[in-house]
């Protein structure tokens, strides 16, 4: 479904490279772009490409609510990681975020995001697409650098694969960490890097890490996402193979990361 763009664009940016590229893209081809940051880390960077940058708490909503019809958003999108410890501290949620996640039976990524995308539903604004203005990193099937799987590892892959649509469908996590078909980790509230740093610690090295989408992805928001501190994480713990699931995950920084890979002796592929 194609969606026609307003030439002016609302971003909920969490942290990590992605949302700056979201708004370089859309900046460089004419769009203007507001950004409510929720993270520290990537701001400097956000205001090289956003005509405003905001600050907000993920539980502020009725500020986030107010910034956004101030500026007259009616489209916005949600990228970038915002760690999920914030929904076991309620620090700086408001009267109104604690009453929503009162009506959730459970605290899962899909249940608060489709409760966040109703609330703006209700506000006039519409939620996007994640990729609409970042297609170009999507990834096609294949080995990505130098090194190629064996057939051990294929096999690995292959059941993380199974496994971790298991896992998502579930909306449990989109990782899981294989050594010789046993399963050393699947990810849960922690992310993928801790995720990847307790299974590639138990398999004590050559552990495959296995990355997709849910098998019903909601496109909104939760689009599985690689980069260099990815790759980094996996170096540190002996990791030595990165599976993706083709044409459904984004690659920040691919040129970096598939030289890291190559450097560092990972295979990194999709499938």
């Amino acid at each position: 479904m194609s969606v026609m763009l307003e030439s002016k664009q609302g971003l909920i940016a969490g942290d990590g490279i992605l949302p700056v590229k979201m708004a370089q893209y859309a900046k460089e081809n004419g769009f203007e772009v507001v950004c409510i940051s929720l993270a520290n880390d990537n701001v400097k960077q956000l205001k090289k490409y956003c005509s405003r940058v905001y600050s907000c708490h993920p539980g502020e909503i009725n500020k986030i609510e107010k910034i956004l019809k101030e500026e007259e958003i009616k489209q916005a999108t949600f990228l970038g990681k915002v760690h999920k410890r914030v929904l076991l501290q309620l620090y700086k949620f408001d009267a109104r975020a604690i009453e929503l996640l009162k009506t959730i039976k459970r605290l899962n990524d899909d249940e608060v995001m489709l409760l966040i995308v109703g609330e703006f539903e209700k506000a006039g604004i519409t939620v996007l697409d994640q990729t609409i203005f970042i297609k170009n990193l999507m990834i096609p099937a294949g080995v990505l650098g130098k090194h190629k799987p064996t057939a051990e590892q294929l096999e690995d892959v292959n059941y993380g694969f199974w496994l971790a649509k298991e896992m998502g469908g579930v909306d449990v996590g989109q990782s899981v960490v294989i050594k010789d078909k046993m399963i050393m980790a699947v990810e849960a509230i922690e992310g993928t890097d801790a995720c990847i740093k307790r299974g590639a610690k138990l398999a004590k090295k050559n552990a495959s890490v296995i990355k997709v989408s849910k098998p019903k992805q909601d496109k909104r928001f939760d689009i599985p996402a690689v980069g260099l501190r990815t790759l980094k994480t996996m170096k540190r713990y002996k990791a030595s193979l990165l599976a993706v699931e083709a044409n459904e995950t984004i690659i920040v920084d691919q040129e970096k990361v598939i030289k890291f890979a190559d450097d560092n002796n990972i295979v990194i592929m999709a499938v």
